[in-house]
């Protein structure tokens, strides 16, 4: 094995290194892992160009939340059984001990935000060392390269959890980028009466069709069907996608919103919101149930992220693949560095 291992340092918005040094050892409680796939979205792009908020981000940093790899050292106090073992983990470093991880929201934790890729070391690496107990087991016939989506999945079963989805309802999905498209095949899963994808990219909603989604829409067709629906998972955060996913549910229905949204982005219309008695929830990463129930659908072979990878650039060449990220290209979908 190499004595040196190399990371993608973001010194500070726009600035960023790869640099070599040695292989990083685990400590007590912890793995390295040897990183096969990491996925760039745009949260990534967010921290590159500095658009982040300053209080989800520390520099300098490490990116790389959306990963997989291969446990390849374990530290005191690990079963050495994990070693060789294919894996992917939560990002968000709960602390495990306050009210809300005790009551299994992890996500929810309130000792302060923590998390791989933003303010801790992350996979823009050949190597990643992360706590054991975070860590989440793949078969040892996992596909790497389609695992490093399980991120995103999970964040989208968090979604589907809140949602709760029953068979034969009327569904729809606002967006048809990487989240959209997880959000449709966990979804189809469910076998929902109607599975409705909407997007302005035409091309990017007609893919739906081939992920599980009985309809594609552009959002001016979307408004010959408001009020229609009983769940609305909302994927896209745009400006006025919140306000949107209301106005196509149902009077009564439930509304899921886990797009990352801008200042300035259009309100819901409290009145809209009273008289149709919506349940509106909102998803900011994923718990450890979710993140347990994605890679249960993964390997069960319900969720396939592979279809959605259009690109893999080696660390050497992380500039021309963070500029793809968020460049409205209707041809890229999730960008893959492969150290």
């Amino acid at each position: 094995m190499s004595t040196h291992s190399r990371s993608l340092n973001v010194e500070r918005p726009g600035i960023h290194r790869l640099t070599e040094g040695p292989v990083p050892e685990p400590g007590p409680g912890e793995v390295r892992v040897r990183v096969a796939a990491a996925g760039i979205c745009m949260s990534d792009r967010e921290v590159y160009d500095g658009h982040r908020d300053a209080a989800y981000v520390r520099y300098p940093v490490v990116p790389g939340h959306e990963w997989s790899g291969t446990v390849d050292a374990v530290g005191e106090g690990v079963d050495p059984a994990l070693t060789g073992r294919r894996t992917v983990a939560e990002g968000f470093r709960a602390c495990g001990r306050c009210e809300r991880c005790r009551s299994g929201e992890t996500s929810l934790c309130t000792a302060g935000y923590d998390e791989t890729g933003f303010t801790r070391p992350g996979a823009f690496a050949d190597h990643l060392v992360i706590p054991a107990r975070l860590l989440h087991p793949l078969a040892d016939d996992a596909d790497l390269r389609a695992a490093a989506l399980l991120e995103p999945a999970a964040v989208i079963a968090a979604a589907v959890r809140a949602g709760a989805p029953e068979p034969g309802e009327r569904i729809a999905v606002v967006g048809a980028g990487t989240l959209g498209l997880l959000a449709v095949q966990l979804l189809a899963a469910v076998s929902p009466a109607e599975l409705t994808v909407i997007d302005p990219r035409r091309e990017r909603a007609s893919l739906a069709l081939g992920f599980g989604a009985d309809e594609a829409r552009v959002p001016e067709e979307a408004e010959k069907v408001r009020g229609r629906y009983d769940l609305v998972v909302e994927t896209a955060g745009a400006p006025s996608t919140a306000a949107d996913a209301c106005l196509l549910a149902r009077r009564g229905g439930r509304v899921v919103l886990t797009g990352m949204f801008a200042p300035g982005a259009v309100g819901i219309d409290p009145v809209h919101l009273s008289l149709s008695q919506l349940t509106v929830r909102s998803v900011f990463g994923a718990s450890s149930a979710a993140w347990s129930y994605a890679v249960r659908a993964f390997t069960a072979g319900l969720l396939d992220p592979a279809p959605l990878v259009t690109h893999e650039f080696p660390l050497e060449r992380f500039a021309e693949a963070v500029a793809l990220v968020g460049s409205g290209n209707p041809e890229t979908g999730k960008v893959l560095l492969r150290p």
